[in-house]
């Protein structure tokens, strides 16, 4: 039975970090340890985790605060299990989350697996469903507009968290950057369709300020993957005029075609709507119509003839 390391940051969790606790201590796959770092919280949260008695649970605290980053590389180096699985301390976790990744990672169906999961908005308590994809292709091509993965829900092979870990100076898509690093390497991804976490989502992860800082280091970990992908950075998809759109977009197409020969048509169709301008109205039935052609004739053409991509210039 391998062992399995699950690391739970915390900072000032104390309203939530119990029942996030409570879900991976009653897991139905019991050979775990379970690493919580206390950031330098200034509420109770160090409390709450010193109340419980579980052996399995490994207690780091820190007297000041360091950053999510930071936490999650120190556990990432004390992890001692074969496998890695990243929790929030603010989400809950399926009792068979454990069980499920872990068939399927020993099974060598993949390297880093998530899973899709229900979304709580905590402002209003409506709970939806996540939207997901969940091939290896699909969530590596992707990679190219979104993050694909969801922190909380991945888990995956200690010597990849220990060979990359978190980039220090991307601070705000940390998660993002790493999942485009280990893509870039080779690893193999994989969403299980079982929904294995509740997702917390409150009103100030989408105030102004974060938003903006998140839309500026999306773009710079977008370019970086380009970059380690080996496609020019300037087929980065952003909307432009139909003309320039269609040329720039179908290259970036045919390059991520060729990469992941398995992209499905929908994936490519989403990857290519990044290159249009958002009009409501009468132009929608031909912005759709026109981003499922593109992909269509990029899955075509990509296996069929070589493009040098390197002499677009939008």
């Amino acid at each position: 039975m391998p062992l399995v390391s699950v690391l739970m940051p915390a900072y000032n969790s104390e309203l939530y970090i119990a029942e996030a606790i409570i879900s991976i201590l009653n897991q139905t796959y019991p050979h775990l340890e379970l690493l919580v770092f206390d950031d330098g919280s200034s509420d109770g949260t160090r409390k709450v985790i010193e109340g419980f008695g579980d052996p399995r649970i490994v207690p780091i605290f820190s007297d000041k605060n360091c950053g999510v980053v930071h936490a999650r590389n120190e556990m990432i180096d004390r992890a001692q299990g074969k496998y890695i699985a990243l929790m929030d301390a603010d989400d809950i976790a399926d009792v068979e989350r454990l069980k499920k990744q872990l068939i399927s990672l020993e099974k060598n169906d993949c390297d880093i697996c998530g899973s899709a999961y229900w979304v709580l908005d905590e402002a209003t308590g409506v709970i939806k469903k996540s939207k997901d994809k969940f091939t290896d292709d699909d969530l590596r091509s992707l990679l190219v507009v979104y993050c694909t993965l969801c922190n909380s829900t991945v888990m995956g092979r200690a010597e990849i968290f220990k060979r990359f870990k978190y980039d220090t100076s991307i601070l705000t898509s940390e998660d993002y950057f790493l999942w485009v690093q280990m893509a870039a390497a080779g690893y193999r991804f994989l969403n299980l369709k079982e929904r294995l976490i509740t997702y917390r989502r409150y009103p100030s992860q989408t105030s102004s300020v974060h938003l903006e800082k998140f839309k500026l280091t999306t773009i710079e970990v977008q370019t970086k993957y380009l970059e380690l992908l080996h496609i020019p950075s300037n087929l980065r998809p952003q909307a432009l005029p139909w003309r320039v759109r269609w040329s720039v977009g179908m290259k970036l197409l045919q390059a991520l075609n060729r990469i992941f020969p398995k992209i499905s048509l929908k994936a490519n169709a989403e990857i290519y709507a990044r290159f249009q301008y958002r009009k409501g109205g009468l132009w929608t039935p031909f912005t759709r119509l026109e981003r499922y052609l593109a992909s269509a004739w990029a899955q075509f053409s990509s296996h069929n003839q070589s493009t040098d991509i390197a002499s677009i210039d939008p």
